[in-house]
């Protein structure tokens, strides 16, 4: 039940932050798969999602609708992957294998990703960087 109280208190805040000036995005993912369980603010590509909700092969293509952003499904893509990556890196690093990531945090010229991971889901929002 835990669980499903962090799946409901994240998509509660996720909303919320939806709404803040600068939001992009936002998106839950399933932290087992990669798959996007909700997301605002991004076009998703439904006619190449995978029916068991398995991520979509890789695909270059951005979306000029979002600021350059591409689609929920490349976003998802490449958050799952770095959370892995982050997640292998932290393991190393700390010599053990039951330190969990709490925050992934990633700023461009362009945009800032938070990502929130937790040990069924990945929240993950996406703003504009404010200018220097």
């Amino acid at each position: 039940m835990q669980n499903n109280a962090f799946a409901d208190d994240t998509i509660a805040n996720l909303n919320r932050l939806s709404q803040k000036p600068g939001v992009q995005s936002t998106l839950i993912l399933s932290r087992d798969t990669g798959a996007i369980v909700q997301s605002s603010g991004l076009e998703s590509r439904e006619d190449t999602a995978n029916p068991d909700g398995a991520l979509p092969p890789s695909n270059n293509t951005s979306n000029g609708d979002t600021g350059g952003l591409r689609t929920a499904e490349d976003i998802a893509r490449l958050v799952y992957n770095f959370v892995k990556t982050s997640e292998d890196m932290a393991r190393e690093l700390n010599g053990t294998h039951d330190d969990q990531l709490k925050l992934l945090r990633l700023r461009t010229r362009k945009n800032e990703v938070v990502i929130v991971p937790d040990s069924k889901y990945i929240a993950v929002v996406i703003h504009n960087t404010p200018p220097a």
